[in-house]
């Protein structure tokens, strides 16, 4: 019994849901539209204005994809109507970050600017004004696009342990070492 797969998924107003002929679920809301094509053995359906995922049989495969199916398609209910952001903090001496032309340039400490174009459906902004630290915010529909986004800002320089300096997300806590001068006394 899958307890996350039996949930039903409430859609909001505005909300739109299709399925195809090719199992293919489409999902319209005020930010946009999302696809997600659904494996044979999960059907869903809409009823009294909610979505119902279930799975055609019993077997070990079909229970593991039971609630899967259903937690993509409500992060995609979810992205459509209210959106997903992701927010990196760029902490240390010289490191900068800004934006033109939809390019990201990252001065992270290295002899070179870092530049990174991000994928269409995911929008970055810099914002340098409301923190001593600027800001790099990531925001799109799509969950995973933004998750996968912001993971791959955050490992061109992940924050070290001694001084704290690096790219990290705003509620990350990052354990910080004494060094070698701790070891002497």
């Amino acid at each position: 019994m899958s307890r996350i797969g039996n949930q039903p998924i409430e859609l909001k107003e505005g909300v739109e849901f299709s399925i195809d002929a090719d199992n293919v679920v489409t999902i319209e809301g005020k930010k946009g539209s999302d696809s997600l094509q659904i494996r044979e053995g999960i059907n869903v359906e809409k009823q009294d204005g909610e979505l119902v995922v279930s799975r055609s049989s019993d077997a070990k495969f079909d229970r593991s994809l039971h609630g899967l199916y259903r937690s993509l398609i409500h992060n995609m209910v979810v992205g459509v109507t209210e959106g997903y952001k992701k927010e990196l903090e760029i902490i240390g001496v010289g490191y900068r970050a800004s934006l033109s032309n939809g390019v990201l340039e990252l001065q992270l400490g290295f002899s070179h600017p870092i530049y990174f174009v991000a994928p269409d459906d995911v929008d970055i902004e810099v914002d340098t004004k409301t923190k001593k630290n600027p800001l790099v915010i990531v925001s799109g529909i799509n969950k995973e696009l933004v998750g996968q986004v912001a993971a791959k800002i955050r490992s061109l320089r992940p924050p070290e342990p001694y001084k704290g300096k690096g790219i990290r997300y705003v509620d990350e806590w990052v354990r910080r070492k004494a060094g070698k001068s701790a070891a002497k006394a």
